[in-house]
């Protein structure tokens, strides 16, 4: 058995350490190590089963004469599950290492020296502030890498995020208050994610956060007494004094010897972070009164960036100006273009809805797309549209009336009924479009449309009429998804599926108390004329619906029942008997092996009944109660009926037993009834041959569907396909133009309604009539006509959206030109139920595809991977991610919504612990472009919305870059008439448009790709790695020099890099771009108004790929990383030492000479000097490769103390060295190959890996220091 031994101290985070990370074994597949889960113990070992004491906790013993490990580190290794130490193979492994190395370095150190003070261990000489200061250094690489990252490693938490949350557990108890942690918002952020894991909440509890109340310090005297401190305790506070008196000389060492040749200047106290407060754009510009008026951008620009600012204005211009239509700056839609044609409708909205992560995802994308193909020059359509949402609309204004008016649809009546629809329409319909306007959607307003508008119902109705003609729909009863509450048929996707492990109560519509689901009732039918009383055994989850059985069902082959052949059992309450049926799908090893058949309500049922030509009995009506049975059932509710035949069959002693039994109960997702399986007459389309003609427009590749696993389960659904119910028992929708038909003729038979001979369509009654007279052969008097009271599936008129909208079955102009579309962009979960239809309409009506390619994106999920539901708390409403919302703010949302109040308290438990400080304003475009970011194909997206709030600051950076240009460029710049350079460019000018080259190549790659991660990362990577950080910065001392040519060239450079930049961007952040390029001067009078119609940067305009040029920055940039990565080992942030460069041949030596300057300004250097072949770097200079023809060597003596920096290297160095032989034995152990996971072992080598890259650097720089002695 293993033993871990942890102390018993709530502040011992050590200890903590390990039992969380046994936690994560207990949850995952096992320790790592492979044994099993260890005992804990709240004490030392005892010495007697020691072969030495553990010099501190936590240890572990691998068994009674096992293997001993100890410390924090080495246990949670072993203890961490196999394969979560970090995913991606060795690579991620590397990385999480890295972090754990951090914390143990760097985080722990500091978070005890801040946290020491507060606990009343100060010494007389720590300084709390400087502690303090040490803390923050400490977590600034912290807080920039969880700028971007929901975890330190991958998408859960790590061995990484272990050390570093339990390093920092004093700080965030003891040290950081509120302000603090508003600084830190993003490690407070993930601290807070991290806490809340069940692993983690299971040893901590509830984290409380330190408040502020107490004092960081206690003054003399007030310390409260402390129990006494062993000698391990005291020796560790021993050496952590020692260390920060270390670190408080080296500062003071520092201070005292300022860089060679350089002045000590005094340096401005640094200015405390604050808020600017909400930025806002408040100059009138009213829309339509003058034609042209744009935003007034003549003022100074803010002095930061914020989206209301940017975002204020600007749409009502793009739409005034008509920018987002297909006519604007031609002729006419038809106009040839060389360029191309770009359509693609929109997946038209509920007209109910309102805008949810799904949407801005879509809109994100398709809007992208459609600014992309608009700057290029083709013709582009973006057509919107809203649907009327059939059961959606009807269930909202019903529930209006009745609040309002305390009237029901049916005392209202149905004209008058409708007439309230429309009236809720007019009001309230609309909103949805002003929420895809917030988006930026470059929608053709002018084209909007509505499924219920005329010009899309005579398109419905002209569709079921061609199709009833050719017999593609026709009338039959066959069951469908019933619900009670709605009293109608519903489709598949408004069926939701809540999956019950056993017993379970639940709430249904219309009954007081809860309903029973989730067990298997067990009964008796007698077998008829049996002398031995003998009775078959069957069961079922809905034990009232066995007034409709009609038959009882074994398999063939069943020898239990081979001697049943036709014989039957007697139902007990009705006067009939059932036949035993034998048929294959009966599953022999499931209970007794015989099934009861009810074909009336259950569709496994139906289909044994149509093979063996069984009756089907309705035992239900359209409200759920009891229909065709015998008194006592006779009228009772379903679920009411359910308990009577149970207490039936037990008073007739038929009762066998009751079970918990695992079930899928189908629930409507608009009422929340459970679904009855009901037989009913409905009008159908038959799918077979159109699902045939879609299957195979995709196999010859006609149609294309991306990512292409979906083209699997789009043949799955094709070849599968059973046909389509389009009937719905509402009022508001498409009413059926069907007719049944009634003749006043003896001659004639009167009908019923499931033969579909009495039944005809028409495109009006009077073209009905004919038909009738038609085909009855009698005179148009004696037929009367009833039109059916139903209404289609609103899936129907969704299904000709694609081209009713352009106005067929008419021609225009617009569908001539822009049918079939180009593509169709939607989610994966839609593809059969829109997408699909949409093909087979379209083929089947039009003759031809109604576009060329499918691109379906990923689900959003939250950013722990969990579906988004009002009950978790975590569902986001994009326009709270845009402006912002307090904690409080979402807990109101939720008191409006339809949760119960328990679930409404575990909602809001899980919004504190995924936005324990609400969600910060990010903006359109953050939000935008961070979905687009996101969207790798295949993959559902786990939405962090501290990412979005990532790229709100990366729209600072785009803001504060341009400003800083505008400055450079000057009042009285004046950009060339043309991008090409005018042949006088620095080697830094060169680079930057050969970078600028690729980030076009890749943005058009990505684009024509659907690759829109590609995309963002490439238009990331360059504005922010390539421009500010390095160009900008080696532009300050040109603009500032004294050479007026090369500052003119690179005005003319830098001009090149916004233009291009801003529009590369534009697609995904419309707003930020529009703002800044409009403060840019032009190079031509004729150049377009607005960006979002200027051109797209194309690899034939930006052809500046220069090899010899990227070649030879890459050498100043890897000399900058190792001369920066020198000074970060070295701590040498505040002087700049000199830098010598040695270089392996004169190649080399000259072309670091020429970026020598560039790299000084990089790299905070001071002389870069590049020396002679052969010679030797001055004596005390640290050495870095930077390449495998040039190393650097910074000038150190006298800037640090060697015998200082020797003893911190030989500690360093004794830890590495038993990091190693503890690895290194544990790979050797027999078994090891065999019994660690191959992940675990990836891990271990790149661990080791690691550690003797850090000896051989630690060896090095002991050599070095030696050597200034």
């Amino acid at each position: 058995m293993s033993v871990l031994y942890v102390s018993p101290h709530p502040d011992a985070f050590p200890s903590l350490r390990a039992l969380i990370a046994a936690r994560y074994g207990e949850a995952g597949e096992g320790p790592g190590w492979g044994g099993a889960h260890p005992r804990i113990c709240l004490q030392p070992p005892p010495t007697s089963r020691t072969p030495f004491p553990p010099p501190r906790l936590p240890a572990l013993e691998q068994g009674p004469s096992g293997l001993w490990v100890w410390g924090a580190t080495a246990v949670a290794q072993l203890l961490w599950p196999a394969g979560l130490g970090g995913p991606g193979g060795s690579r991620a492994a590397v990385l999480v290492q890295q972090w754990v190395s951090y914390a143990d370095t760097e985080l722990i150190p500091a978070a005890c020296g801040a946290a020491l003070p507060a606990l009343g261990l100060r010494s007389s000489g720590q300084d709390p502030q400087a502690a303090l200061a040490a803390l923050g250094r400490a977590l600034s690489p912290l807080e920039e890498w969880l700028r971007l990252h929901t975890y330190l490693a991958g998408e859960a938490p790590t061995l990484a995020d272990l050390a570093a949350v339990t390093a920092l557990l004093l700080p965030f108890r003891y040290v950081l208050d509120p302000s603090a942690r508003r600084i830190w918002g993003n490690v407070t952020r993930w601290f807070i994610t991290c806490v809340q894991q069940p692993e983690f909440r299971a040893v901590l509890g509830d984290v409380a956060l330190y408040s502020g109340a107490r004092p960081l310090s206690q003054q003399p005297g007030s310390e409260v007494p402390a129990p006494p401190k062993t000698a391990a305790q005291l020796k560790k506070e021993a050496k952590k004094r020692e260390k920060l008196e270390k670190f408080q000389q080296k500062q003071k060492v520092q201070q005292q010897q300022p860089p060679p040749g350089e002045q000590k200047k005094p340096k401005p106290e640094k200015r405390e972070k604050r808020d600017p407060g909400v930025i806002t754009y408040d100059l009138p510009t009213p829309p339509g009164e003058k034609k042209g008026t744009r935003k007034d951008i003549s003022g100074t620009m803010p002095d930061s960036y914020s989206p209301q600012y940017v975002e204020a204005a600007w749409y009502p211009w793009w739409e005034q100006q008509g920018f987002f239509k297909p006519e604007y700056g031609r002729s006419s839609v038809s106009a040839p273009n060389p360029r191309g044609i770009f359509m693609m409708c929109i997946p038209p909205p509920n007209v109910t809805g309102s805008l949810h992560l799904g949407h801005a995802l879509t809109n994100a994308i398709q809007d992208s797309l459609t600014r992309w193909h608009r700057m290029r020059g083709e013709t582009t359509l973006w057509n919107p549209g809203c649907d009327h949402a059939g059961i959606a609309t009807q269930v909202v204004v019903e529930k209006k009336l009745w609040r309002e008016q305390g009237l029901s649809r049916h005392q209202l009546g149905r004209e008058a009924f409708l007439r309230e629809v429309w009236k809720w329409k007019e009001e309230k319909g609309d909103r949805i479009y002003h929420q895809l306007k917030k988006l930026g959607s470059s929608l053709d307003w002018n084209r909007a449309c509505f499924t219920m508008d005329p010009k899309l119902s005579a398109a419905v109705t002209e569709a079921f009429v061609q199709l009833h003609e050719e017999g593609v729909i026709y009338r039959s009863t066959r069951l469908v998804n019933w619900s009670c509450t709605l009293n109608s048929a519903i489709s598949d996707i408004e069926v939701d599926k809540k999956e019950l492990t056993g017993r379970t109560l639940l709430s249904v519509p219309g009954y007081k108390e809860k309903v029973e689901f989730g067990v298997l009732v067990s009964f008796a039918y007698k077998v008829q004329g049996s002398d031995s009383d003998e009775e078959v055994l069957v069961a079922t989850t809905r034990i009232e619906t066995m007034l409709g059985d009609v038959a009882v069902a074994v398999h063939p082959k069943d020898p239990r029942y081979q001697h049943l052949k036709g014989k039957s059992v007697i139902h007990p309450f009705v006067s009939r008997s059932l036949p035993v049926v034998f048929d294959d799908f009966v599953d022999m090893e499931f209970g007794t092996g015989a099934v009861k058949i009810t074909p009336a309500h259950d569709q496994n049922d139906y289909e044994v009944g149509q093979r063996h030509g069984l009756e089907a009995i309705s035992i239900m009506d359209a409200r759920g109660a009891l229909v065709n049975v015998p008194p006592p059932f006779l009228g009772l509710p379903r679920f009411e009926a359910r308990k009577a035949v149970l207490a039936a069959l037990k008073e007739r002693g038929l009762f066998r037993g009751i079970e918990d039994n695992a079930m899928v109960v189908p629930l409507c997702s608009r009422s929340k009834d459970v679904v009855e399986p009901l037989l009913r007459p409905q009008w159908y389309v038959r799918c077979g041959e159109m699902a045939q003609a879609a299957s195979a427009a995709v196999t010859r590749g006609d149609l294309r569907i991306l990512p292409e696993a979906h083209q699997r389960t789009w043949h799955a659904w094709m070849d599968n396909i059973r046909d389509w119910c389009i009937s719905r028992q509402l009022w508001w929708g498409h009413r059926i133009p069907a007719y049944f038909v009634t003749v006043s003729d003896p001659a004639v038979p009167p009908g019923e309604d499931p033969d579909g001979r009495y039944w005809v369509s028409g495109r009006t009654k009077a073209e009905a009539l004919e038909k009738a007279a038609e085909e009855f052969g009698v005179s148009p008097d004696k037929i009367s006509l009833q039109q059916d009271e139903d209404v289609l599936d609103t899936w129907f008129s969704s299904g000709l959206f694609p081209f009713s909208i352009l106005g067929w079955p008419n021609q225009s102009e617009d569908l001539s030109v822009f049918y079939p579309g180009t593509l169709l962009e939607t989610g994966h979960d839609i593809l059969f139920f829109w997408v699909a239809r949409m093909v087979m309409l379209g083929l089947k009506l039009t003759g031809r595809l109604p576009f060329r390619e499918v691109y379906l994106h990923a689900i959003v999920r939250d950013a722990h991977g969990r579906k988004m539901s009002k009950s978790l708390g975590n569902v986001i409403d994009p326009l709270d991610v845009i402006h912002g919302v307090s904690l409080q703010g979402l807990h109101n949302q939720l008191l409006s919504s339809n949760l119960d109040p328990s679930e409404v308290e575990k909602a809001k438990e899980g919004q504190k612990a995924d936005f324990p400080a609400g969600i910060p304003e990010c903006g359109t475009d953050a939000l935008r472009f961070g979905l687009c970011a996101y969207t790798s194909q295949g993959r559902d997206i786990n939405l962090d919305v501290n990412r979005i709030l990532g790229y709100r600051h990366f729209c600072n950076k785009l803001w504060n870059a341009t400003k800083f240009a505008l400055r450079g460029l000057g009042k009285d710049f004046v950009p060339s008439p043309t991008s090409e350079p005018g042949g006088r460019e620095s080697l830094v000018d060169r680079w930057i448009r050969s970078r600028l080259t690729e980030a076009v190549r890749l943005s058009n790659q990505g684009f024509q790709a659907y690759d829109f991660p590609a995309v963002t990362t490439a238009q990331y990577s360059f504005w922010l790695y390539e421009l500010c950080d390095v160009y900008l910065e080696c532009l300050k001392p040109v603009l500032n020099g004294v050479d007026q040519v090369a500052a003119e060239h690179a005005r003319q450079t830098l001009y090149t890099c916004l233009d291009v930049g801003l529009r590369l961007l534009s697609p995904f952040m419309p707003f930020v771009t529009e703002e800044l390029f409009q403060r840019l001067p032009r190079r031509t009078p004729q150049a377009p108004p607005s960006l979002c119609v200027t051109s797209y940067p194309e690899p034939s305009e930006c052809s500046w790929k220069d090899p010899e040029a990227e070649a030879a920055f890459e050498l100043a940039l890897s000399i900058t990383r190792a001369v920066r990565s020198l000074r970060a080992d070295y701590n040498l942030t505040r002087i700049r030492p000199d830098c010598f460069l040695e270089v392996a041949d004169e190649a080399t030596g000259a072309l670091a000479s020429a970026v020598s300057g560039y790299v000084q300004t990089l790299s905070s250097a001071g002389i870069v000097a590049v020396l002679a072949l052969g010679a030797s770097a001055p004596q005390g200079c640290a050495v870095a490769l930077a390449s495998d023809r040039c190393s650097v060597h910074l000038q150190l003596q006298g800037l640090v103390d060697p015998a200082r920096e020797l003893g911190k290297l030989q500690a360093k160095r004794d830890e590495a060295q038993r990091q190693a032989q503890r690895l290194q034995e544990r790979r050797a152990a027999s078994g090891y190959t065999v019994k660690v996971p191959l992940k675990v072992q990836e891990a271990d080598e790149a661990k080791l890996q690691q550690i003797e890259a850090e000896l051989r650097k630690v060896d090095e720089a002991i050599s070095l220091f030696q050597k200034m002695l």
